[in-house]
């Protein structure tokens, strides 16, 4: 079962590891032949293709064109103007087929027998939203009256992908024809469906693509106000880091927190302001983080969106003392928390919950689970979505190969650069996926989602300065990133990584 944005970023990959969407359109309209087929003799069949502007009505043309090419007439209707891009080429190769086909707008149509053996729905698809207007209104309603095995693309139209509600008016097919896995609006019905597999390659569900940011990361809405972005605390530094903390606000700022606090030991909370005027700095007291800071950061985690703990934090006696009680503490107040670094580091062996996320490097890994991660990738997959269910919450195992997962589901990414071995590289990390939890996304999506920016952003920048890069430039990669997935994306550089 898949939802609509699933099946949306599904495309987006599919295509961004080089299966175009014009190959599975072509796949998806020619299965939709291959089933009519086996329900009707289609030689000299008459067969009548309702299309729309949409992918769904490139879907349909591309099933005339089999149709006719294996004996059937087929009319077909438009309802207005074709507009997705693969749909246009479609179009162009009907409108060349000047014997086998014929074609006509929908306001033609009055008077006109319409009945068939076959009648196509190729009208609206996943994409519709809201009350079904004009010209489908009428559409919908005509094709129903005709006579005919009634054949629906995909999902009947008028009829919500995700839900199954009726939205005023929609097709009652004989058969659903629909691609790659069932749709979830599909499961609350009663008609005939058959699933098919259209191309879509393992890779595009397997490691985290544009696609996964382009269906996940809303544009913003003229009249939003501040804080919109999330709003982001992190904890960390020391007596002697003060850039670990600084790295992950910085990042969280580029990827679009409206608000970020770096609360920190005061003498490095005044290191910190001197980095960026951008930055909320609290100084808390003492050199190093203590006990008396737990209290002194509740209001400034009931502010949050999401707490970072650990980037720079040291393991002085006083942080592991309180670090225990701290996490507890944000737990509690029901925050969601993204543990790294020296914080992971404490928290060793804990059980934690499912809106945490925690982000080890293989050293850290083993500190925390007591085990190496293993050498092979497959097994290591295994390792990760094992210890994410023991430990109750997201683990992102960093590498030349990230493995994420929530115990229950993975998403891999490969898109990272030699270059990312340099130091804070993992800070950035952090505070990108913390942006994406303060705003609103589940943790396990913005964990894996966080890893591909990353390393695209890094990407980009190696292709820049080569293996010069530093945890700064990624972070000024970070808007072209989000910007423009799919360019950021070509600009990867792709090994193999899995081995057996």
């Amino acid at each position: 079962m898949i939802t609509t944005s699933k099946m949306r970023a599904l495309e987006i990959n599919s295509e961004a590891f080089g299966v175009s969407t014009l190959q599975l359109m072509e796949n998806a309209g020619r299965s939709v032949a291959d089933e009519i087929e086996r329900e009707v003799e289609v030689k000299n069949s008459k067969v009548v293709i309702f299309v729309g502007h949409g992918g769904k009505g490139g879907d349909g043309l591309v099933a005339g064109r089999h149709l006719s090419e294996r004996g059937a007439k087929v009319e077909i209707v438009l309802l207005g103007e074709i507009k997705h891009k693969d749909s246009v080429t479609n179009l162009q190769s009907i409108l060349d087929m000047d014997f086998s086909v014929s074609l006509r707008n929908f306001e033609e149509v009055e008077g006109l027998d319409l009945n068939g053996d076959v009648l196509v729905d190729a009208m609206l698809g996943t994409g519709v939203r809201g009350k079904i207007r004009e010209p489908f209104k009428s559409a919908i309603k005509l094709f129903n009256q005709l006579r005919g095995f009634k054949v629906s693309i995909d999902v009947p139209s008028g009829l919500d992908p995700d839900t199954g509600k009726d939205l005023g008016e929609s097709v009652k097919p004989d058969l659903v024809v629909t691609f790659h896995d069932m749709k979830q609006g599909l499961l609350r019905t009663d008609f005939k469906v058959v699933v098919k597999r259209i191309g879509i390659p393992p890779e595009a569900s397997l490691y985290a693509g544009p696609g996964d940011l382009m269906v996940n990361l809303k544009p913003r809405e003229m009249k939003s106000k501040k804080g919109i972005g999330g709003r982001v605390l992190v904890v960390g530094g020391s007596e002697t880091f003060s850039g670990a903390p600084t790295l992950s606000a910085l990042s969280s700022l580029r990827t679009g927190a409206d608000l970020v606090y770096v609360a920190s030991p005061e003498r490095t909370a005044e290191i910190i302001s001197s980095y960026s005027p951008d930055l909320i700095t609290i100084k808390l007291e003492g050199r190093n983080f203590n006990e008396k800071n737990v209290e002194q950061l509740t209001q400034w985690v009931e502010k949050a969106n999401v707490v970072v703990f650990g980037p720079g934090l040291g393991l002085s006696e006083d942080a592991v003392r309180a670090t225990p009680t701290f996490v507890e503490h944000v737990l509690k107040m029901g925050k969601p928390l993204v543990l790294d670094a020296d914080g992971l580091k404490i928290m060793k062996g804990s059980k934690l919950s499912r809106n945490v996320v925690i982000t080890p490097h293989p050293g850290e890994f083993k500190i925390y689970f007591g085990t190496e991660p293993s050498a092979s990738e497959r097994e290591r997959i295994e390792q990760v979505m094992d210890k994410a269910r023991e430990c109750n919450c997201v683990v992102l195992l960093k590498g030349y190969l990230d493995v994420i997962s929530d115990g229950t589901s993975f998403k891999l990414n490969k898109a990272g650069n030699p270059g990312m071995t340099a130091g804070g590289t993992g800070d950035t990390l952090t505070g990108i996926v913390a942006t994406f939890v303060a705003q609103g996304i589940d943790p396990f999506t913005s964990a894996y989602m966080g890893a591909l920016v990353n390393s695209l952003a890094g990407t980009l920048a190696y292709s820049e300065l080569g293996p010069h890069i530093t945890a700064s430039d990624i972070v000024q990669k970070i808007p072209a990133v989000l910007s423009n997935p799919i360019e950021a994306f070509k600009k990867r550089v792709y090994k193999r990584v899995i081995t057996s």
